[in-house]
């Protein structure tokens, strides 16, 4: 490596100039869109005369070698805003005027210039020095893809080069070893080789689940609901549809239209709910409340939905209709610290139950909020002090917050080290206030409770893709919809085999039999690829010694009490 440590992000930025440099010199009439840096890597847009085939990445990354091989320096240069468009104008670079006229139109008078040999690119960087800082740096192109210009479907499609880099070699490998490992464990194509769940383009977003994906949903549900009764909960149910004035008293038609699906019937606007908290604020509001009621914590399994864009669905992880744990707290101020902690409990017992590791952050307030910014600063610091009491180490996502208020976010690494974000708890000093919730204190005075917000498993859709590949499709024995199947050697074994299953589901084992006419090998692989963990052999020999041969995990472990194996199972 250099002698001199450099930004691995800024590394990245200068990569995605070299990769720009290289498109414009293989083909001169490349128009330039944007190139940051991201994570993992790089990325550039480009306007291009043909379209690019797998093959131009090794061209183009021998080209970005070349140039990273020389002492190059990069020179910034600022210039007039009118000198900028003149040039960008006689280049025919219209996507970098765009960018310009709107840095003119915010009062810009100049625009940074950088000059890398012959190739120059408008750009606010920053930039390594010299090319001679990438020389140690471990990258590779990695992949062509569409991309809308600015991220509009409105906008030409343009094809975007993706590029990794890292500080090291080992860094890089490992990644895409990582990478590749992931590809393997993608809850996508374990989900339809399990039977658990299928999309259809008349849904997009949506999935359907089949009959195993139920039972992995039912399990999950029962456990969030029995955790939630010890905690206090009440569970309600609300519809999915209300009229406009609700959503533009809660603040989000104002600040969550885009991301609703809203219609009108006679001339009356509508709305299919995007998150349930209004809905818990109107049972709140349906009886006078006593601070001696504080806290009233409901909880429902809400069904949501949420206009995402068609490129940003993705599997169970980003889907349009969402199901939630939910839940909303009403408390009064001196009641925050204790519940906070509550949920910050709860929140490390359902993770544990999952095999899952939580990392917690604080989620602070956005540029677009709702409210004054001393309550903000107010929910902020109950927040921080909760988790400090708790003494659980934390992160920061600046400008992360809800528009009504800041949260604990809490993120989940899988076995790939990946983190994914799962729960929240948001803490509102704003919707209650907006619908004019009361309650009478002890005074005898009305005053305004104010109200959490906590999804600990986030979207049972979401959880359930992590936990598919986080366990590569093999889930815990308690979540796993098929616990044990029953193998016949020959059909003369099926009666038996069948009272094996009978028994076994008499003790609340998920057991299913297997009587196709098939050769047990085939079978045995056949249930290995369905993940099942109990694999239970019957023949002769178990049908003299009243028992079954058992094959756990892979491994075989011989004979065994049929009961024996339904306690193991219900003990695990």
């Amino acid at each position: 490596m250099a002698s001199e440590k450099i930004n691995i992000e800024v590394a990245r930025h200068s990569f995605s100039h070299f990769l720009a440099a290289a498109v414009v010199e293989m083909l001169p009439e490349a128009k330039l869109g944007i190139g940051p840096a991201i994570e993992n890597g790089f990325y550039y847009d480009f306007d291009l005369p043909r379209t690019l085939i797998p093959e131009d990445l090794a061209l183009l990354e021998k080209k970005m070698r070349e140039v990273i091989s020389k002492d190059l320096k990069f020179e910034k240069v600022k210039i007039p805003v009118a000198e900028a468009l003149q040039k960008l104008k006689e280049s025919d670079e219209i996507y970098k005027s765009e960018l310009v006229i709107e840095l003119k139109a915010q009062g810009e008078k100049t625009v940074s210039l950088y000059k890398t040999g012959e190739f120059v690119d408008l750009c606010k960087g920053p930039h390594i020095e010299s090319t001679a800082n990438l020389k140690n740096i471990a990258f590779k192109l990695d992949k062509i893809a569409g991309a809308y210009w600015r991220g509009d479907e409105k906008n030409k499609m343009l094809q975007r080069i993706y590029g990794l880099a890292f500080e090291t070699q080992n860094e890089l490998d490992e990644y895409l070893e990582n990478r590749e490992q992931a590809a393997k464990r993608d809850h996508k194509k374990i989900g339809q080789d399990l039977d658990l769940f299928s999309f259809h383009g008349e849904c997009p977003g949506m999935p359907f689940w089949h009959e195993k994906g139920m039972i992995v949903w039912n399990l999950l549900e029962a456990f969030g609901k029995s955790i939630r009764k010890k905690y206090g909960y009440i569970e309600i149910k609300t519809p999915i549809i209300a009229k406009d004035i609700l959503w533009k008293t809660s603040g989000h038609w104002e600040h969550y239209k885009d991301s609703m699906f809203t219609f009108e019937v006679d001339k009356v606007g509508y709305a299919i709910k995007p998150m349930d908290c209004p809905f818990n604020i109107k049972i709140y509001q349906t009886r006078q409340r006593s601070y001696r009621d504080l806290p009233i914590r409901f909880t429902e399994i809400g069904r949501v939905y949420r206009n995402e864009k068609s490129g940003e669905l993705n599997g169970l992880l980003r889907v349009q209709e969402v199901t939630q744990d939910d839940s909303h707290i009403f408390l009064k101020e001196d009641q925050i610290e204790e519940e906070i902690g509550k949920l910050l409990e709860m929140t490390k017992e359902f993770y544990a139950k999952l095999g899952l590791v939580p990392e917690f952050f604080l989620s602070t307030r956005p540029d677009d909020f709702m409210g004054e910014i001393s309550s903000w600063d107010k929910a902020e610091a109950d927040l921080k002090k909760v988790l400090e009491a708790k003494k659980i180490k934390y992160g920061l996502k600046e400008k992360d917050g809800a528009f009504y208020g800041p949260k604990i976010d809490v993120n989940a690494k899988d076995a790939l080290g990946r983190s994914w974000q799962v729960a929240t708890i948001q803490l509102d000093f704003q919707l209650p206030g907006r619908f004019k919730c009361e309650y009478i204190d002890e005074d005898g005075k009305a005053k305004t409770p104010v109200m959490i917000h906590a999804a600990i498993f986030g979207a049972y859709e979401r959880m359930i893709g992590i936990l598919l590949e986080h366990y590569a499709g093999a889930l815990p024995l308690w979540l796993t919809p098929v616990q044990a199947i029953v193998l016949p050697i020959a059909d003369r074994h099926n009666e038996y085999a069948q009272n094996v299953v009978q028994e076994l589901q008499g003790a609340s084992v998920r057991a299913r039999i297997d009587d196709k006419s098939e050769t047990v090998g085939r079978k045995i692989r056949e249930a290995e690829l369905q993940k099942i963990p109990y694999i239970l052999i019957v023949g002769d020999k178990e049908i003299e010694a009243k028992k079954v041969a058992v094959r756990k995990y892979g491994v075989d472990e011989g004979q065994k009490e049929i009961s024996a194996v339904a306690k193991e199972i219900n003990n695990s």
